[in-house]
């Protein structure tokens, strides 16, 4: 019965802030005729209005994420967010273009987390290519202590993506909460009644990482288990 509790506590928090981002979005998602634009339209005009006509905002395919590139200098939204006239879509874009501002202004905490992201990437890969060594090295050394070694070698590097996500919280709470709804609520783009459907909007896009590091987690455990660490 402990077993059982302690399964159902740690999916929970594997996959329920994936299922609760999820649903805040498509809450929030509904067309609305009385929007005077898309989310792509507002993007391209607070872009314009913050001096950032050189940033481009792109179509994603039908499976891409929303975000900033840094590197790109580009603003990319999925179709319905870049298409729809929504709150969600209003919302996400206006996250998206407060992350090219903090780009603009050299917010320090994007440029961290963005070296970080790259070198998170490469090192995961070496994690990856450790573990599935580890058998081997085994096989050939026959000392248990190598092969310890190893693996924690291994999962340390794979547990840096979980670390990349958490770090960048502060970076999406500011291009949530100290950029996009001050934008969306001064400027009068959203009415009074749909900023809080705004907020919680920014809340999930803010979060999405919190959801990311979950998931991360779980590759780590997965390996774990494969391993029988």
């Amino acid at each position: 019965m402990i077993y059982a509790l302690i399964a159902v506590i740690f999916l929970a928090l594997m996959f329920g802030p994936q299922m609760w981002v999820r649903y805040v979005i498509a809450e929030h998602a509904d067309d609305r005729p009385d929007f005077p634009g898309t989310g792509g339209e507002l993007a391209r005009h607070l872009l314009d209005e913050a001096g950032l006509d050189h940033v481009p905002v792109e179509a994603l395919p039908a499976d891409g994420g929303d975000h900033y590139d840094p590197q790109a200098k580009a603003v990319r939204l999925s179709p319905s967010h870049h298409d729809g006239r929504s709150i969600t879509a209003v919302a996400i874009a206006a996250h998206e273009v407060g992350h090219a501002m903090q780009d603009a202004e050299g917010y320090k905490p994007l440029a961290l987390r963005t070296r970080m992201a790259m070198a998170a990437q490469k090192i995961q890969g070496i994690g990856s290519i450790l573990l599935i060594g580890a058998p081997i090295v085994m096989a050939i050394t026959r000392k248990p202590s190598i092969l310890l070694i190893e693996i924690g070698a291994g999962l340390a590097i794979l547990a840096t993506g979980v670390v990349v996500h958490l770090i960048t919280l502060p970076v999406e709470f500011d291009a949530s909460f100290s950029r996009a709804l001050p934008i969306l609520k001064h400027g009068e783009y959203l009415k009074e009644d749909d900023l809080p459907g705004a907020k919680k909007v920014l809340r999930a896009a803010a979060l999405t990482y919190v959801a990311a590091a979950m998931v991360s987690l779980l590759d780590v455990m997965r390996w774990l288990r494969l391993l029988r660490f």
